[in-house]
């Protein structure tokens, strides 16, 4: 595999973005999921409560710990995980399959909470804050950008409703995995025809 960036061919000859070959579980979340539109508010609930559990650490360990997140989060409803209480964070703190970083599961129980009271519901929010289509597809991962103007207009967004863990970097993380932009390289076979 080359390293310059651009997408490269798989064992089956298909031609992906330049991450998406480090390993099995990121070539499926990549040919299934990713840049996939998620227009339901419990799919982007989850999708931006995994983004907030990705900071700092590597995606392919969010997606080893996604069955045990679905399963403790209740399929990440936020009706259920807005019921959440101290004792319920404390107990997620004790289970190993986890991410067991406390800010970030407090973020996740608060979000759940605002994401209630948003009108119109969070897809839908998300959406609001789709960039303008870019004037061509990015060739190499370094052409995609960490953050946009919008991605930061959403995280100041989602923060003034009281998110927690959703910077400019979150929130475009967030809009790419969900389909808001698609950021498949020129050459991926995932480029919409």
């Amino acid at each position: 595999m080359s390293d310059d960036g651009t997408a490269q061919p798989g064992s089956d000859g298909l031609r992906r973005c330049h991450w998406a070959l480090a390993t099995v579980d990121e070539l499926h979340y990549h040919d299934t999921e990713w840049g996939v539109a998620v227009r339901d508010d419990q799919a982007m609930f989850e999708r931006i409560a995994l983004e907030g559990f990705q900071a700092g650490l590597s995606w392919l360990t969010v997606l080893r710990k996604r069955p045990a997140l679905r399963e403790v989060f209740h399929g990440f409803d936020p009706v259920a995980v807005a019921r959440f209480g101290p004792g319920d964070v404390e107990r997620l703190m004790g289970d190993s399959r986890l991410i067991r970083s406390r800010p970030k599961i407090e973020a996740v129980v608060t979000n759940a909470r605002a994401a209630l009271d948003l009108p119109g519901g969070l897809a839908r929010m998300v959406w609001d804050y789709t960039p303008e289509p870019r004037p061509s597809r990015p060739r190499t991962v370094s052409e995609v950008p960490a953050t946009t103007p919008e991605s930061a207009a959403l995280a100041k967004a989602l923060k003034r409703r009281g998110f927690r863990f959703v910077g400019p970097t979150t929130a475009y993380a967030a809009i790419q995995a969900t389909g808001v932009v698609d950021d498949h390289l020129v050459d991926c076979f995932r480029v919409a025809a």
